[in-house]
């Protein structure tokens, strides 16, 4: 179903330029969802998300990685969702331009790799001779590149130790789509904690 809105684009303000297309369709394991895609006709920005058609209950999930085959796990991670990986101190919080996906355990890794290459380099160069924190910066660096490398090697499908990854969403918009996964309601302190991620609805898939 597709259907015009007046709301200017968030993008280029442009009045009344947005499309809203909405699309049914049946996720294994997590059920039947609505797909919600917002366009602008004058600028081409786009935003997706999906919305389970029964009411879900604030959720964490959780899944140990410790071997290739699991990287294929499918899972789907809503725009309200926070990914942790306890064993590296990792956590992804949604932001304001937070991005939901169905997608696989990959795609959970491949995230905080991208920011590690893109936030290292950086990092190094902004480090200044007479920076009173210089020294701080600089020990941190060889912590940082030790995540990236066992990122990378987890992606690759070599692990030095099992990984748990894991979703939790004040939504309940997020699982982890594996009979080896475990799912748990959220407490009301994880709940006040979380991130709820954008107003606006974001998702883009991933095959």
């Amino acid at each position: 179903m597709q259907s015009e809105i007046s709301h200017p684009c968030p993008a280029c303000e442009t009045p009344d330029a947005l499309t809203m297309l909405s699309l049914t369709e049946e996720i294994p394991y997590f059920g039947e969802h609505t797909q919600v895609t917002l366009s602008c006709a004058e600028c081409g920005w786009r935003q997706t998300d999906f919305i389970p058609a029964q009411e879900r209950e604030p959720c964490a999930w959780s899944l140990e990685v410790n071997e290739p085959s699991m990287l294929a796990v499918r899972v789907v991670r809503g725009s309200s969702g926070t990914v942790r990986i306890p064993e590296l101190g990792l956590e992804v919080s949604p932001g304001n331009h937070s991005t939901g996906y169905v997608s696989n355990i990959v795609r959970c890794l491949q995230r905080p790799i991208d920011i590690l290459e893109m936030v290292l380099p950086k990092a190094a160069t902004d480090i200044s001779t007479d920076d009173p924190d210089r020294d701080s910066a600089e020990s941190g660096q060889p912590k940082l590149k030790e995540l990236l490398s066992t990122l990378c090697a987890a992606r690759a499908g070599e692990f030095a130790q099992p990984l748990t990854v894991e979703f939790l969403d004040p939504h309940g918009h997020s699982a982890i789509l594996d009979d080896t996964a475990h799912s748990r309601p959220l407490t009301d302190d994880e709940r006040e904690a979380l991130e709820v991620g954008p107003t606006a609805l974001i998702l883009d898939l991933d095959d």
